[in-house]
């Protein structure tokens, strides 16, 4: 599969998804700049972490403008798959691409953790395969992680399947206490409707390389890669 990992200034988990990619999951990656204006045929785009454009604004809006953006709208609008993580995440929320927003952290602080994710989707490709019983160990670095969309939008993503995951504790179980920012119902990431857009607020590049003692992540992304192979 043919991988376009997007770099904005102020981008800095670019090369950790490229190596989780490309060296762990033996995918070709090529890296896509800001201001691009072709997704040069990937089957995958990746909105990675960090803090585009210094989080100037609101984190992701002035990235949402950012001269690929319009290209990866249409490429995602024709139904081409993305992922954004972390501020990627943000991005596609300021994009329209997906509903709702992120807010600070109710607490008011950066966190920088392992948090334990249960897939919910059964219809989106990066939670289809993996086991929606089991607790997925993924860590969390953001200050506005804090997912919110109205009542009536987040009964819509639960009704149409559109939640991806929600923060739970290392059995599955879903609780207020197992909310490290504060979401809306712990929701940790969501999809559109057509499934084909995706975002996420914990990094799954960070739980892939056997040497973290961690490999939780490539779970993730070898469900999302397995059915999407051409």
């Amino acid at each position: 599969m043919k991988c376009g990992v997007v770099t904005f200034p102020g981008s800095n988990c670019n090369h950790d998804m490229m190596y989780a990619l490309g060296n762990i999951l033996g995918q070709e990656v090529i890296e896509l700049w800001h201001k691009d204006q072709d997704t040069k045929n990937c089957d995958l785009i990746v909105l990675p972490g960090g803090f585009s454009y210094g989080d100037y604004l609101r984190s992701g809006a002035i990235a949402s403008l950012s001269p690929i953006m319009k290209e990866i709208i249409r490429y995602a609008n024709n139904g081409g798959l993305l992922l954004g993580i972390c501020n990627g995440f943000q991005i596609l929320c300021e994009a329209g691409l997906l509903p709702g927003a992120l807010l600070h952290n109710n607490q008011q602080k950066f966190i920088c953790k392992n948090t334990f994710l249960k897939p919910c989707s059964e219809t989106a490709l990066i939670t289809k395969n993996i086991d929606k019983n089991s607790a997925f160990k993924i860590p969390i670095a953001h200050g506005e992680g804090r997912y919110y969309a109205n009542d009536s939008v987040v009964d819509d993503l639960f009704s149409s399947d559109q939640v991806l995951f929600q923060y739970c504790d290392s059995n599955g179980i879903i609780s207020e206490k197992e909310n490290p920012n504060g979401s809306v119902k712990n929701i940790a990431g969501i999809a559109n409707k057509s499934k084909n857009v995706m975002g996420m607020m914990p990094h799954p590049e960070r739980a892939i390389d056997p040497l973290l003692g961690n490999i939780d992540g490539a779970k993730l992304f070898n469900s999302l890669l397995s059915l999407t192979k051409i």
